[in-house]
């Protein structure tokens, strides 16, 4: 496909760079890993083939080779050809269509996705753009105006083949266990941040949702002896306000961490617009392994072909 309009922040993402943050490298990979997911299974694609994520506003592209495509995430109300295209659907398109999306009704972060996946070049072990270090991705960028973007061949033709879109609520809750440094934190500074509501900032990125709202209260300093950094970690800094450290995240950081966000739930927090409000809901660390197994057994459903519509 030829990018004919980039949109303000579009880039190639897979589900990331494993086993690298010893070396230093951020994981990387899509904000909302659901998304991404369900859309390469919408085409028979593995669950991790790289696609193309993009921020609050989508691309305008033109194909020049048949396709099947399917649109996952974020509303960004796409048309092919002029004519509305349907969201978590495999469309067939043909070489010269042409694909336009604009800015997100609804959601953050909207993701193309095409059979056989994006192809580019695999940067230790994975496809994913590190903007920060210039690795991974279509030149370790993000796309522009003009960049032509190959995809491998489809495995097999699904064109017809859906799936209900996600829901994207102006209040999100995050389920969390606490930890692992929640013994650095006031009972009430406790209370605040699994009762309060906080409300997701323009300085929110893919490195991490900064949170406006009631300071978090420390038992002394918030500064720790660095320690490695979770997707889903809550740090707070000298603040008090949090920080839900997220795909571009540090490998390791200073501050204490007061919980962890569920894995299976921040894909709501990526797509999560500024202004969103969020809250926090305490759980054990066992009811998060029943609740993580409970999302990963949806995926293997679908990827056995169980639980999709056809148009």
């Amino acid at each position: 496909m030829t990018i004919l309009q980039p949109g303000p922040l579009s880039t190639v993402q897979d589900l990331g760079r494993e086993g690298c943050q010893s070396m230093g490298f951020s994981v990387s990979g899509a904000m909302d890993a659901r998304a991404l997911r369900i859309g390469n299974l919408l085409l028979g694609n593995p669950e991790g083939a790289a696609a193309i994520e993009m921020t609050m506003a989508g691309m305008t592209v033109e194909f020049t080779s048949d396709a099947v495509i399917a649109l996952t995430g974020a509303d960004m109300r796409p048309t092919l050809n002029g004519a509305p295209m349907p969201r978590c659907t495999a469309v067939y398109v043909h070489g010269g269509d042409t694909l336009a999306m604009g800015a997100a009704a609804s959601g953050c972060r909207g993701y193309l996705c095409v059979a056989g996946g994006i192809d580019v070049p695999v940067v230790m072990g994975s496809r994913s753009t590190n903007l920060k270090c210039g690795l991974g991705g279509f030149e370790g960028r993000k796309l522009a105006s003009g960049d032509w973007v190959p995809y491998a061949a489809a495995l097999r033709n699904t064109a017809g083949r859906c799936y209900a879109p996600d829901e994207y609520p102006d209040t999100v809750t995050l389920r969390a266990v606490p930890g692992p440094q929640d013994d650095a934190f006031t009972e009430k500074g406790l209370a605040d941040f699994f009762g309060e509501t906080y409300t997701v900032t323009p300085s929110s990125d893919r490195m991490g949702a900064r949170l406006e709202g009631p300071a978090v209260g420390t038992r002394g300093k918030p500064d720790i002896i660095s320690d490695g950094i979770a997707a889903g970690s809550v740090q707070i800094p000298a603040s008090g306000k949090p920080i839900v450290l997220m795909a571009d995240r540090q490998t390791t950081g200073g501050y204490a961490k007061i919980a962890t966000v569920l894995s299976c739930d921040l894909w709501r927090l990526a797509q999560a617009r500024p202004g969103t409000k969020i809250r926090f809901e305490r759980v054990t660390l066992a009811a998060a392994q029943k609740l993580r197994a409970r999302a990963e057994k949806e995926y293997r459903r679908l990827a056995q072909g169980k639980g999709w519509s056809h148009l």
